[in-house]
């Protein structure tokens, strides 16, 4: 069950040993949480978006929505997420396991402001049975990410 793909990019950055095998699906934030044994909002959440005609993939916490005025602020349209049937051919990985490694180098990686509060976050590993336990500047290195945004609603910022 594992992303040979995510796995090879993972030990090359020496955090092969990040990469855990779920028996059950965590294909959703909530049953992320429930195979992790972490909350909601400590799953990053990986979403597809389409900007300017091209995809920009953006990472935040699992209990942040976007926030359409700040996500048209910094990427100067509104968010329109890849369509589900599209995600694979273009990002590379099914929805449910979409993750920020391994993403065609053409694709920019930004992470939501939202993901700084916790010590570690947990990402999907390339497929709905695999998860990443990574720290948020860890995760910013290894992504390859373009930088911070705060395009997110909803969550709270002291964690509780």
């Amino acid at each position: 069950m594992i992303n040979e793909k995510v796995k090879a990019f993972l030990e090359e950055k020496n955090l092969g040993d990040r990469l855990t095998i779920h028996r059950e699906s965590i294909d959703t934030v909530e049953h992320a949480a429930q195979q992790i044994g972490c909350t909601e909002p400590e799953i990053a959440k990986t979403l597809s978006f389409v900007v300017d005609d091209k995809p920009v993939v953006v990472v935040m916490a699992g209990d942040g929505r976007v926030n359409s005025s700040k996500f048209k602020a910094k990427f100067h349209t509104k968010p329109h997420m890849i369509p589900r049937d599209q995600v694979q051919e273009i990002i590379g990985f099914q929805p449910g396991g979409v993750c920020p490694f391994a993403v065609p180098e053409n694709i920019p990686i930004w992470l939501d402001v939202s993901m700084k509060r916790f010590e570690y976050v947990h990402p999907a590993g390339g497929n709905e049975f695999t998860s990443v336990k990574i720290t948020p500047d860890e995760l910013e290195k290894v992504s390859g990410a373009e930088g911070w945004v705060d395009v997110c609603k909803g969550w709270d910022e002291a964690g509780e």
